[in-house]
Protein backbone atom coordinates (compact mmCIF):
# COMPACT_ATOMS: atom_id res chain seq x y z
CA UNK A 1 0.00 0.00 0.00
CA UNK A 2 1.32 3.44 -0.94
CA UNK A 3 0.32 7.03 -0.18
CA UNK A 4 1.06 8.91 -3.39
CA UNK A 5 1.61 12.67 -2.96
CA UNK A 6 -0.97 13.48 -5.65
CA UNK A 7 -3.69 11.65 -3.72
CA UNK A 8 -3.42 14.14 -0.86
CA UNK A 9 -1.65 17.24 -2.14
CA UNK A 10 -2.24 19.53 -5.13
CA UNK A 11 1.29 19.95 -6.45
CA UNK A 12 0.16 22.96 -8.48
CA UNK A 13 -0.07 24.84 -5.21
CA UNK A 14 3.57 24.69 -4.26
CA UNK A 15 6.59 26.25 -5.87
CA UNK A 16 8.57 23.22 -4.74
CA UNK A 17 6.90 20.29 -6.48
CA UNK A 18 10.35 18.99 -7.40
CA UNK A 19 10.57 17.70 -3.84
CA UNK A 20 7.89 15.14 -4.68
CA UNK A 21 9.11 13.96 -8.09
CA UNK A 22 10.60 10.69 -6.86
CA UNK A 23 8.34 10.21 -3.86
CA UNK A 24 6.49 6.91 -3.76
CA UNK A 25 4.85 8.04 -0.53
CA UNK A 26 4.12 11.66 0.33
CA UNK A 27 6.39 11.58 3.38
CA UNK A 28 9.41 10.72 1.21
CA UNK A 29 9.63 14.44 0.36
CA UNK A 30 10.60 15.18 3.96
CA UNK A 31 13.88 13.35 3.37
CA UNK A 32 14.72 15.73 0.51
CA UNK A 33 14.28 19.08 2.27
CA UNK A 34 17.85 19.44 3.52
CA UNK A 35 19.57 18.81 0.18
CA UNK A 36 16.92 20.76 -1.75
CA UNK A 37 17.50 23.89 0.31
CA UNK A 38 21.26 23.41 0.25
CA UNK A 39 21.42 23.52 -3.54
CA UNK A 40 18.44 25.72 -4.52
CA UNK A 41 17.94 28.29 -1.79
CA UNK A 42 19.24 31.76 -2.59
CA UNK A 43 18.99 33.88 0.56
CA UNK A 44 17.15 37.19 0.20
CA UNK A 45 14.67 39.29 2.14
CA UNK A 46 12.15 40.74 -0.29
CA UNK A 47 9.33 41.13 2.22
CA UNK A 48 8.79 43.59 5.04
CA UNK A 49 10.20 43.30 8.54
CA UNK A 50 8.20 44.89 11.35
CA UNK A 51 10.60 45.93 14.08
CA UNK A 52 13.51 43.53 14.51
CA UNK A 53 12.52 39.89 14.12
CA UNK A 54 15.38 37.40 14.54
CA UNK A 55 16.54 35.95 11.23
CA UNK A 56 19.70 33.85 10.96
CA UNK A 57 21.27 31.45 8.49
CA UNK A 58 20.19 31.02 4.89
CA UNK A 59 16.65 32.44 4.61
CA UNK A 60 14.56 33.52 1.62
CA UNK A 61 11.49 35.70 2.23
CA UNK A 62 9.24 36.47 -0.74
CA UNK A 63 7.61 39.72 -1.82
CA UNK A 64 4.69 40.97 0.22
CA UNK A 65 5.46 38.71 3.18
CA UNK A 66 5.39 40.43 6.57
CA UNK A 67 7.62 39.20 9.39
CA UNK A 68 6.50 40.68 12.70
CA UNK A 69 8.75 41.61 15.58
CA UNK A 70 9.19 38.71 17.97
CA UNK A 71 9.27 36.07 15.22
CA UNK A 72 12.38 33.87 15.01
CA UNK A 73 13.54 32.24 11.76
CA UNK A 74 16.56 29.95 11.85
CA UNK A 75 17.60 28.95 8.35
CA UNK A 76 17.72 27.27 6.08
CA UNK A 77 14.15 28.35 5.41
CA UNK A 78 12.20 29.34 2.29
CA UNK A 79 9.09 31.47 2.75
CA UNK A 80 6.93 32.43 -0.22
CA UNK A 81 5.05 35.60 -1.12
CA UNK A 82 2.23 37.31 0.71
CA UNK A 83 2.62 35.43 3.99
CA UNK A 84 2.06 36.59 7.57
CA UNK A 85 4.70 35.42 10.03
CA UNK A 86 3.34 36.71 13.30
CA UNK A 87 4.86 37.66 16.62
CA UNK A 88 6.07 34.64 18.57
CA UNK A 89 6.39 32.33 15.57
CA UNK A 90 9.45 30.02 15.75
CA UNK A 91 10.67 28.58 12.45
CA UNK A 92 13.52 26.14 12.93
CA UNK A 93 15.80 24.67 10.30
CA UNK A 94 14.59 23.14 7.02
CA UNK A 95 11.14 24.66 6.65
CA UNK A 96 9.53 25.44 3.29
CA UNK A 97 6.46 27.69 3.29
CA UNK A 98 4.30 28.46 0.27
CA UNK A 99 2.61 31.73 -0.64
CA UNK A 100 -0.34 33.31 1.15
CA UNK A 101 0.27 31.37 4.38
CA UNK A 102 -0.33 32.42 7.98
CA UNK A 103 2.11 31.19 10.62
CA UNK A 104 1.10 32.55 13.96
CA UNK A 105 1.81 33.24 17.58
CA UNK A 106 3.50 30.52 19.66
CA UNK A 107 3.72 28.17 16.66
CA UNK A 108 6.83 26.07 16.05
CA UNK A 109 7.88 24.55 12.72
CA UNK A 110 10.67 22.10 11.98
CA UNK A 111 11.62 20.15 8.83
CA UNK A 112 8.23 20.65 7.22
CA UNK A 113 6.56 21.65 3.95
CA UNK A 114 3.62 24.06 4.02
CA UNK A 115 1.61 24.45 0.81
CA UNK A 116 0.07 27.71 -0.43
CA UNK A 117 -2.62 29.43 1.64
CA UNK A 118 -2.31 27.08 4.61
CA UNK A 119 -3.11 28.56 8.00
CA UNK A 120 -1.34 27.60 11.22
CA UNK A 121 -2.21 30.61 13.36
CA UNK A 122 -2.26 29.82 17.10
CA UNK A 123 -0.24 27.66 19.52
CA UNK A 124 0.63 24.86 17.10
CA UNK A 125 3.54 22.44 16.71
CA UNK A 126 4.37 21.19 13.21
CA UNK A 127 7.27 18.76 13.18
CA UNK A 128 8.40 16.69 10.17
CA UNK A 129 5.03 17.15 8.51
CA UNK A 130 3.37 18.34 5.30
CA UNK A 131 0.31 20.61 5.28
CA UNK A 132 -1.56 20.80 1.98
CA UNK A 133 -3.17 23.67 0.10
CA UNK A 134 -5.51 25.66 2.35
CA UNK A 135 -5.03 23.19 5.19
CA UNK A 136 -5.94 24.68 8.55
CA UNK A 137 -4.90 23.81 12.09
CA UNK A 138 -7.13 25.15 14.85
CA UNK A 139 -5.64 26.69 17.97
CA UNK A 140 -3.53 24.29 20.00
CA UNK A 141 -3.25 21.52 17.39
CA UNK A 142 -0.11 19.40 17.75
CA UNK A 143 1.40 17.32 14.93
CA UNK A 144 3.53 15.02 17.05
CA UNK A 145 6.56 13.61 15.24
CA UNK A 146 8.35 11.18 17.59
CA UNK A 147 7.16 7.96 19.24
CA UNK A 148 7.63 7.55 22.96
CA UNK A 149 10.02 4.66 22.34
CA UNK A 150 11.83 6.65 19.59
CA UNK A 151 11.31 3.79 17.16
CA UNK A 152 10.44 3.80 13.47
CA UNK A 153 7.18 5.53 12.60
CA UNK A 154 4.57 3.10 11.28
CA UNK A 155 1.36 4.13 9.50
CA UNK A 156 -1.52 1.91 10.70
CA UNK A 157 -4.05 1.09 7.99
CA UNK A 158 -7.01 -1.25 7.59
CA UNK A 159 -4.76 -3.50 5.49
CA UNK A 160 -1.88 -3.61 7.94
CA UNK A 161 1.09 -1.56 9.06
CA UNK A 162 3.10 0.53 6.59
CA UNK A 163 6.69 1.31 7.67
CA UNK A 164 8.01 4.75 6.77
CA UNK A 165 11.72 4.28 7.39
CA UNK A 166 11.61 7.44 9.51
CA UNK A 167 12.08 7.94 13.22
CA UNK A 168 10.69 11.46 12.95
CA UNK A 169 7.48 11.92 11.00
CA UNK A 170 4.35 13.73 12.07
CA UNK A 171 1.51 13.86 9.58
CA UNK A 172 0.36 14.51 6.05
CA UNK A 173 -2.53 16.99 6.20
CA UNK A 174 -4.33 16.91 2.86
CA UNK A 175 -5.61 19.90 0.91
CA UNK A 176 -8.35 21.90 2.67
CA UNK A 177 -8.39 19.59 5.70
CA UNK A 178 -9.58 21.19 8.94
CA UNK A 179 -8.18 20.05 12.28
CA UNK A 180 -10.19 21.26 15.27
CA UNK A 181 -8.72 23.10 18.25
CA UNK A 182 -6.59 21.22 20.78
CA UNK A 183 -6.37 18.06 18.71
CA UNK A 184 -3.28 15.85 18.89
CA UNK A 185 -2.30 14.10 15.67
CA UNK A 186 0.04 11.26 16.54
CA UNK A 187 3.12 10.26 14.50
CA UNK A 188 2.44 8.56 11.19
CA UNK A 189 -1.05 9.97 10.56
CA UNK A 190 -2.49 10.71 7.12
CA UNK A 191 -5.46 13.07 6.86
CA UNK A 192 -7.29 13.03 3.53
CA UNK A 193 -8.42 16.00 1.47
CA UNK A 194 -11.41 18.03 2.68
CA UNK A 195 -11.64 16.08 5.93
CA UNK A 196 -12.64 17.55 9.28
CA UNK A 197 -11.55 16.44 12.73
CA UNK A 198 -13.62 17.65 15.67
CA UNK A 199 -11.92 19.74 18.36
CA UNK A 200 -10.14 17.74 21.05
CA UNK A 201 -9.53 14.70 18.83
CA UNK A 202 -6.58 12.43 19.54
CA UNK A 203 -5.85 10.61 16.29
CA UNK A 204 -3.46 8.03 14.89
CA UNK A 205 -3.84 6.48 11.47
CA UNK A 206 -5.50 7.29 8.16
CA UNK A 207 -8.57 9.48 7.64
CA UNK A 208 -10.09 9.02 4.16
CA UNK A 209 -10.79 12.07 2.01
CA UNK A 210 -14.07 13.93 2.57
CA UNK A 211 -14.58 12.45 6.03
CA UNK A 212 -15.59 13.82 9.41
CA UNK A 213 -14.03 12.47 12.59
CA UNK A 214 -16.41 13.16 15.48
CA UNK A 215 -15.16 13.32 19.03
CA UNK A 216 -17.82 13.57 21.71
CA UNK A 217 -17.41 14.05 25.44
CA UNK A 218 -19.85 13.06 28.14
CA UNK A 219 -20.50 15.57 30.89
CA UNK A 220 -22.02 15.01 34.29
CA UNK A 221 -23.40 17.97 36.21
CA UNK A 222 -23.69 17.55 39.98
CA UNK A 223 -25.03 19.82 42.66
CA UNK A 224 -22.25 21.57 44.55
CA UNK A 225 -22.00 20.74 48.23
CA UNK A 226 -21.14 23.32 50.83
Amino acid sequence: MTFSPGDYLDLNHTEHRMLFENSVNAWDALKQITSYLQFRLKPAIQGRLVGKPFISGAVFIGKGTVIEQGAMIKGPAWIGEGCEIRNGCYIRENVIVGSGCVLGNSCEFKNSIIFDEAQVPHFNYVGDSIIGYRGHLGAGVILSNVKLDHGEIIVPTADGLVPTGLKKFGAIIGDRAEIGCNSVINPGSIIGRNSVLYPGTVWRGVVPANSIVKTKQEHQIMARRD
